[in-house]
């Protein structure tokens, strides 16, 4: 998008001699302007969501990143509209080198911050803050060259046909704004799920350097000298080939970028319409690891520990109807049908890739034991949040929570207290509910304010720790912590309507390979060490996490 710019004055006289020769009627002209207008603001509106969407993916805490990208952009914007002022005695060379110059940064801008991420983003230290950096450099950059567009095209519009500064600028602000609107569009609903990011933006860039030396080369070169002319021209087709380049070797750099976050064992790599979704291991020995988004949600070295610390405790009581909110992969699925007596397991994944991988890929439904051919179990793909809140009420004797950590921004509202009165409501009487919360010893003030939520929403809670963590990967929501400051530990609340629930393995159940009676004790004593109190609960409009 371009950024309001001030007329001159009126009675200002303009800065060229005369009207420009065009091999087109003036009206045409007027047009085509307005044409490559309408198509440098789309282009410019997905560079930068583009960029919004990769750093909160590679990233985390995309309303943070969101805020990072809009206004270093639009700060950047304004600067480089004051520099273009500079430039409109050769408004056409410099509006070519422009967009040559923005298609390459701005296509490029996808490749580059996943390059530095995946090579860079686990070293820590400086290097750890490279895609940030390199977030704010491309914002700035993108920014600075989208805000140098319209007084170039306020000078060429003009030269074309003198009109009021004031229609001039209407004209201009109804192409862009219109242009961003499409562009907006165009990202969420065909870029991303069609080419991906790397792709698309690549595909941007091209769109962009075509747009704009198309204009300056066909309308507007008589303006340029002949050196000037072939001069952007071989830019332009420089530019492209990069891109085109780039485009051809996007899977080949994909599958490497992938191997140095993920190591050589990858086997399966998808994006669903929800996230990308990693399979390594499972095979020859080597353990199963399930990445979401770039971060680790399944280890097969620990998760039989982390499913019976979350499962297990939530059991002791009745437990014939169960509801998983989230646990896509059916390993918590797994331990609730190890106990005797339970005649239904509703579970609710918002991914039906994740279902899918669970139920076909050898290594991770022999893991679950092949939960989803058993036909006391129904999977619902929705959103948990919309899906509990037409659940009826007083149905389930246990919910588990088994949700992505707090820390994530996607998942705030998976942990605010209208999710949690939501989940109430479905208990039957003496129901219990079970939310993973995080891992303690990091984020202590986090998970206390789940314990905080949990009971403004009117349950009686019961926290704890269980420590045995694989380390290998920081699961949190930024890579760039590294795997020495990765969380050694999960924390999780127990939670009932009307007393403190007890906590205490299920005297009929299953004896549990990794959990036992004095360690689930021990394990609450231990979050109670490093309580903290007077937290307020997070809520839909006012988030804590």
């Amino acid at each position: 998008m371009i950024e309001p710019h001030a007329p001159a004055p009126p009675g200002t006289p303009p800065s060229w001699a005369g009207p420009v020769r065009l091999p087109v009627q003036p009206g045409t002209g007027r047009f085509l302007v307005l044409l490559c207008v309408f198509v440098c603001a789309a282009c410019g509106l997905v560079y930068e969501l583009e960029l919004v969407a990769l750093a909160s993916y590679l990233i985390g805490d995309s309303v943070t990143q969101t805020s990072v990208v809009l206004s270093v952009m639009v700060f950047a914007m304004g600067i480089g509209s004051l520099v273009a002022k500079r430039l409109r005695w050769r408004a056409a060379a410099a509006f070519g080198a422009i967009e040559a110059a923005l298609a390459l940064v701005g296509g490029c801008s996808a490749m580059a911050l996943y390059a530095v991420f995946a090579w860079t983003g686990g070293w820590g230290g400086l290097w750890g803050s490279g895609p940030r950096c390199l977030l704010v450099a491309f914002s700035l950059a993108i920014g600075l060259l989208i805000g140098a567009e319209v007084p170039l095209l306020m000078e060429l519009i003009q030269r074309i046909r003198r009109q009021d500064a004031g229609g001039a600028v209407a004209d201009l602000f109804a192409a862009d704004y219109v242009g961003a609107l499409v562009g907006g569009l165009a990202f969420p609903f065909l870029l991303l799920p069609r080419l991906g990011q790397l792709t698309g933006t690549l595909l941007t860039g091209a769109v962009n350097v075509v747009a704009g030396g198309a204009l300056v080369l066909g309308l507007f070169r008589r303006d340029l000298s002949h050196r000037a002319r072939w001069t952007l021209l071989a830019v332009n087709i420089a530019v492209l080939a990069l891109l085109a380049t780039a485009a051809a070797l996007v899977h080949d750099f994909e599958r490497a970028a992938r191997q140095a976050v993920y190591g050589r064992d990858v086997r399966v790599a998808v994006q669903s319409d929800v996230q990308e979704i990693v399979l390594t291991g499972g095979t020859h020995g080597r353990p199963l690891g399930l990445f979401l988004d770039g971060r680790l949600r399944v280890s097969g070295r620990d998760e039989q520990r982390y499913h019976e610390a979350l499962v297990e405790p939530a059991m002791n009581g009745p437990h014939a109807r169960v509801l998983v909110l989230g646990g896509g992969d059916g390993l918590a699925a797994r331990e609730v049908l190890r106990h005797p007596g339970v005649r239904r397991v509703d579970i609710v994944e918002l991914d039906a890739t994740v279902v899918r991988l669970a139920r076909r890929d050898p290594a991770l439904s022999a893991l679950n034991g092949h939960v989803y051919g058993d036909p006391r179990v129904r999977v619902f793909t929705a959103d948990a949040f919309g899906w509990l809140r037409g659940a009826p009420p007083a149905t389930y004797d246990v919910v588990i929570a088994d949700l992505p950590d707090p820390g994530i921004t996607a998942s705030t509202k998976l942990y605010s207290q209208e999710f949690y009165g939501l989940a109430r409501r479905t208990l039957a009487a003496g129901g219990r509910l079970v939310v993973h919360a995080g891992p303690v010893s990091s984020r202590a003030r986090a998970f206390w304010t789940v314990d905080a939520t949990l009971r403004a929403a009117g349950l009686r809670t019961a926290p704890y720790r269980v420590g045995g963590r694989d380390p290998g990967f920081a699961d949190g929501p930024d890579r760039s912590a590294g795997a020495g400051r990765a969380p050694h530990d999960w924390g999780f609340v127990l939670a009932a309507r009307h007393t403190r629930p007890p906590l205490r393995l299920a005297p009929h159940g299953p004896r549990p390979a990794t959990l036992t009676q004095p360690s689930l004790t021990a394990a609450a004593r231990t979050a109670a060490h490093l309580s903290i109190t007077g937290l307020p609960p997070s809520t839909l409009v006012h988030p804590r996490f």
